[in-house]
């Protein structure tokens, strides 16, 4: 037997976990990382190893062959292999895709057609980076952004995708490279107030609106949480969010110097006379200002 360096104790319950949510029983998910440590092995071996009672060894043993994770390799005793980690997975992701959309098609039939108007809430960095995703991936007129240079960056390639089929984007950026985001002639991209900076603690939301139809908001910062509909009134407030701190950009651009003299930098005396006392320690803390 080839035996492998054995993971830590929170790696393997990871692992476990993650092979669980693909639809593996407990006994089938411990029997497959621990022949990827150790192959070939008997189910007796196995069982010893993982602590699987030798019956549930056989049935999951039995299971993982018909999805194609383990190989039985030998008789007389009957060994097994793990199947490659990376080629398996991939065929569960392509047969999963092929399934999902499959069955999405079928299930939607049975729905009548409405128009989805409720704002549904997405939690984890993970599936409010997706729905982002999406909302780029599927976009064909115009994306209109309101985010930080360092969380748009995670969604670059599906941006320059999206400016190379023709939509149309304006972003307002919180950073220091506005070029960084000018893909072609149709991104127009603008520092927010004409310097980046962030001011407060609502600058930590990632706002997207996509071909005036649908948008999702995101507090990006700390516990991500976000927001997804096709609501008109809301994706008309999240464009005119964006909107707005674009002719915020321009007139900086041109009126910086009168604006500071009549407000203080960062427009200091407009904000903090609205702010939060949290908002206002944010301010303070981000700009040296007091």
């Amino acid at each position: 037997m080839v035996g492998k360096i054995a993971p830590s104790d929170s790696a393997a319950s990871e692992f476990l976990a993650d092979l669980k949510r693909l639809g593996f029983t407990e006994y089938e998910a411990r029997i497959y990382v621990q022949l990827l440590r150790q192959s070939p092995s008997t189910a007796y071996e196995i069982s010893k190893s993982t602590g699987v009672p030798r019956p549930n060894a056989y049935s999951a043993l039995e299971a993982l062959s018909q999805r194609a994770a383990v190989l039985p390799v030998s008789e007389n005793p009957v060994r097994y292999v793990a199947a490659n980690p990376q080629t398996f997975l991939n065929s569960v992701s392509r047969q999963t895709s092929a399934l999902c959309k499959d069955l999405g098609a079928k299930l939607s039939d049975l729905a009548p057609a409405t128009n989805d108007q409720y704002v549904w809430m997405l939690w984890g960095e993970e599936a409010a980076h997706d729905k982002i995703d999406a909302l780029i991936n599927g976009s064909q007129h115009a994306l209109l952004i309101k985010a930080a240079s360092d969380i748009l960056r995670r969604h670059k390639d599906a941006l320059r995708k999206a400016a190379e089929r023709g939509v149309e984007m304006l972003i307002v950026l919180f950073g220091t490279d506005a070029e960084e985001f000018r893909f072609n002639d149709k991104c127009r991209v603008y520092l927010h107030e004409a310097n980046g900076v962030r001011m407060g603690t609502t600058d930590n939301l990632f706002t997207i609106a996509a071909d005036h139809e649908e948008m999702v908001t995101a507090a990006v910062v700390g516990e991500v949480i976000a927001a997804h509909t096709r609501n008109k009134p809301v994706v008309n407030m999240a464009e005119s969010l964006v909107r707005h701190d674009f002719y915020m950009a321009e007139i900086f651009v041109r009126f910086g110097d009168q604006i500071d003299a009549e407000f203080g930098q960062h427009l200091r005396d407009l904000r903090l006379a609205c702010f939060t006392p949290e908002q206002i320690a944010s301010f303070k803390q981000r700009t040296g200002l007091s």
